[in-house]
Order: structure tokens, then sequence, then C-alpha cells
């Protein structure tokens, strides 16, 4: 993990963090207690994938959840112990990702990213265990997915852009 923060003059401070996994995440805290959180491409720092603004209230719901303060996952400590280098994970299928409309084994994404689909549960609440090469991958739709880390970074990549 890489942590940088700078001053913005007139603004607030600026943090700026890359995660483990190669995602993105920079978070403008404003003089007015406001919060932007922009989601950047890995491949391409300037582009914002994603954004939200919280109040100050808000982002300290958002900073409790996060730090485990309202909740805290009863296996964690026990999955990475077990899973040792495997990384379960559920990835959301945003509205712009190009993989949308495409099936598994069309993006051919065990090979080409090393990483496994366990389940889906679709916008509806449709549960799909196991999907196979046919299934559609469909906006709103969050993949459980199993796979080393840099593997999931590829897998996100591929479901984002629609190819590596």
């Amino acid at each position: 993990m890489n942590l940088r923060e700078s001053d913005l003059p007139g603004i607030g401070r600026k943090f700026c963090l890359d995660t483990r996994s190669g995602e993105k995440l920079v978070i403008v805290v404003h003089n007015d207690n406001r919060r932007d959180l922009f989601h950047m491409n890995p491949d391409d720092p300037d582009e914002v994938l994603s954004m939200v603004t919280l109040d100050d209230e808000e982002a300290r719901t958002v900073a409790a959840i996060v730090s485990g303060i309202a909740y805290k996952p009863k296996l964690a400590d026990n999955q990475e112990m077990v899973l040792d280098d495997l990384i379960i994970e559920w990835v959301r299928i945003e509205p712009l990702s190009r993989c949308i409309g495409c099936r598994i084994g069309q993006l051919d994404i065990r090979r080409q990213t090393g990483a496994t689909i366990i389940a889906v549960t679709e916008k509806n609440q449709k549960k799909c265990m196991n999907p196979g090469p046919d299934y559609v991958f469909t906006a709103g739709s969050t993949l459980v997915v199993a796979g080393e880390r840099m593997q999931l970074k590829e897998l996100k990549r591929l479901l984002l852009h629609g190819s590596l």
C-alpha cells in the first residue's frame, strides 16, 4: 500500500492511495467538511472511473464501516491463514463495464486471468452457483471470485475493459 498526502490551498487536503491489489483511490477532504472519493483507472491515473461526494456525517459513517467499528467479519482472521494466498472477493459489475453482454467463455476468464468465478448474484437477487461459459454478464450483478491478488486485479481489469 502506498499513501501520499498533499495540501490543496484554499480547498483542503488530498490523499492518494495505491492499494495492494493495484486499485487507485483519491480522497479530497474539503475545508467545508465534504469528502470526494475518486476511483481512478489503474492504467490511466488521470481517468476517473467513479466518484462519490460525502458530507461529514456520511463520511464518518463510511469510516466506521470500513474500519470495522460497525461490523467485523467473524472469519476474517481464519480465512487468510487457511487460504494463504487465495483470496475470495465480491466484485460488482458496474454499469459502464465492457463485459456487460459478454459470456464468461467469450472472455476466456480463467485462461486470461487465472481467477475463478464461484457464484453470481444478479440485481434481481437471482443466484447462479458455479456459472458456466455461457453465463452472460449484466450490470449490477455481483460476482463471488477466487484467485491470488494479481489474478483478481487482472479479472477486474478484464471485466471493466472487456479485454486485457
